[in-house]
């Protein structure tokens, strides 16, 4: 009998065996909530979407739709609720999000990160004769003038005033604040209406690009130092080191230091981990099929991928990373 019930143990883990294998992936059709059709948000959600169904959904039988949405803050509601699955967030929004700060009423603890998707890069530019030291604290120093930082209620705006914050400076009471778009900004420092704009995006960003065409030398992007960089960060980790290169810009001859966050892509601790992990390694094995659908993503690269992110990432991403033999902070690693 001893022996009888030692074979049947064996068989019966032998027959499991391939059983649990093909069960570690679950069957799952995800939805992935964006913003607008008209920005960047949508069609990268649909290029990851369209990534995840061509190459995990025959295999893995794991689906994933893009939908459209307000933006960050309803997706971080979209992901609580259970609504979406997965959501594209602004770094800053993630910041309030894990930390219960600003427009988020309290810490979303099952909050998180899978990937940076690609980096705002912050372009800080003043008319020339402010440009004392070429960098941010020229900005700092103009107070009373007038500056473009952003539409009201923007995103542009708030990471804008989180920035200058950092360095002492309450933008809505410091500066004659003009609220526009990128061009219009743009136009307003070129014919002198403000001395100053700022204006995160990717890079290059048309505005800047028309800016420096027709303004030339009479138009600076500001640096930052290194100190600068942690002031404006703010122990946020969020913030870090990004150099637009020579040349990115008309008549730009030598290297900018500015400083970039993430827009990333966020998820429910709740997912299964080989599902997150299925994901994480089918995006870093197929940037270029993600590259020929939208420009954006040519900022995606393993050794980026999760420079700034401000929530512990899930651990199917950890794994994942920890593969590739990226060292992970202890600040991202989930409990």
């Amino acid at each position: 009998m001893h022996y009888l019930s030692k074979a049947v143990l064996a068989a019966s883990l032998v027959a499991a065996a391939p059983v649990a294998q093909a069960q570690e992936a679950e069957e799952a059709s995800y939805i992935l909530a964006t913003a607008s059709t008209g920005g960047t948000y949508y069609p990268v959600g649909v290029a990851l979407s369209t990534l995840v169904k061509v190459k995990l959904e025959p295999s893995q039988s794991i689906g994933m739709s893009a939908i459209s949405s307000a933006g960050s803050g309803e997706n971080v509601r979209l992901i609580r609720e259970g609504e979406a699955q997965f959501g594209i967030l602004q770094g800053l929004f993630g910041y309030y999000a894990a930390t219960g700060t600003g427009p988020v009423d309290e810490p979303q603890e099952h909050l998180r990160s899978v990937t940076m998707l690609w980096q705002n890069v912050e372009q800080f530019v003043v008319s020339s004769d402010v440009a004392t030291t070429g960098t941010i604290e020229d900005m700092v120093a103009l107070t009373g003038e007038g500056m473009a930082l952003g539409r009201q209620n923007s995103g542009t705006i708030g990471s804008n005033r989180t920035i200058m914050a950092g360095f002492g400076v309450d933008i809505e009471t410091d500066y004659e604040l003009v609220f526009a778009g990128y061009g219009p900004s743009a136009e307003a420092l070129q014919n002198g209406q403000v001395k100053g704009i700022s204006t995160p995006a990717g890079v290059p960003t048309g505005a800047i690009s028309q800016l420096m065409a027709a303004a030339g030398d009479g138009v600076t992007m500001l640096d930052f130092t290194d100190e600068q960089l942690a002031m404006a960060d703010g122990d946020r980790g969020l913030w870090t080191r990004y150099v637009i290169e020579a040349g990115t810009y008309p008549g730009q001859t030598e290297d900018i230091n500015t400083i970039a966050q993430p827009n990333f892509l966020a998820t429910h601790a709740d997912l299964p981990e080989e599902n997150v992990y299925q994901i994480t390694k089918t995006i870093y094995e197929n940037l270029p099929f993600l590259q020929a659908i939208h420009p954006a993503t040519k900022a995606m690269a393993l050794e980026a991928a999760i420079a700034g992110l401000p929530v512990p990432l899930h651990p199917g991403a950890a794994r994942f990373y920890q593969e590739q033999g990226i060292e992970i902070p202890e600040r991202l690693i989930a409990n």
